[in-house]
């Protein structure tokens, strides 16, 4: 039985992390991307497209995975084409719960990154752009390094956020035991089983790491001297 606990909780610790970091990779590039479009340009419907980016940092996961079913379940806006084409449907699989992950994750890096972006002194930039550099120049060598503490804090609570996922992915993933059960959601079914030793197990596991994630975020938005 012990045993048994034991490859359950490892399966949902090692699903979560894995979750986590491909959605954490896909967050941190489009994140990155939007940040510095937010950032440094100016455009007609940017406050509208920061409130769409935003969204789902303040609306409750439930909203945020009914308005990813709508769009990606398999009669879905977008999901029937992708079901037509290729007879796969994204929904209660565990990539899924990556997109969902990344969904509730991504404003998280975006507002952390384009603080950081914004902490630039134009100068710099004006300077680089003075000596000849193209713009994608300027943002390889003198934006991206100057705000990467901001991306490196943006990136490490993106991740927390993500491992952390409980209410959109349940909802557009499930809770299948051995495919889609993610530490969030095995110490809820735990919990509404009474199979409290399991849940107590997994509850500071996950503590002691989102405590670990704080620390390290912290550490990188202290400013340097």
């Amino acid at each position: 039985m012990i045993g048994n606990m034991n490859a359950s909780v490892l399966f949902s610790l090692r699903l979560s992390v894995q979750v986590a970091a491909v959605a954490t990779v896909f967050v941190v590039l489009v994140g990155i991307a939007i940040a510095y479009v937010l950032a440094m340009k100016k455009f007609y419907g940017k406050t509208l497209v920061d409130v769409a980016c935003t969204l789902p940092l303040v609306l409750p996961p439930s909203v945020t995975g009914y308005y990813l079913i709508v769009v990606f379940g398999r009669n879905g806006l977008l999901g029937q084409y992708i079901y037509d084409w290729t007879g796969w449907s994204i929904m209660f699989s565990w990539q899924a719960a990556v997109l969902a992950s990344f969904v509730v994750a991504l404003p998280l890096m975006i507002r952390t990154s384009r603080a950081a972006f914004e902490t630039v002194d134009p100068e710099l930039i004006k300077a680089s752009y003075t000596l000849g550099r193209s713009e994608f120049e300027t943002f390889c060598r003198i934006t991206l390094p100057l705000a990467k503490r901001g991306i490196y804090a943006g990136s490490v609570l993106a991740f927390a956020r993500a491992i952390g996922e409980f209410g959109a992915t349940i909802m557009v993933a499930g809770n299948i035991p051995g495919r889609t059960a993610t530490m969030p959601i095995a110490i809820y079914s735990s919990a509404g089983s009474g199979d409290w030793q399991k849940a107590h197990i997994m509850v500071a596991l996950f503590t002691v790491m989102s405590a670990g994630f704080l620390l390290i975020a912290n550490r990188f938005s202290r400013p340097t001297i």
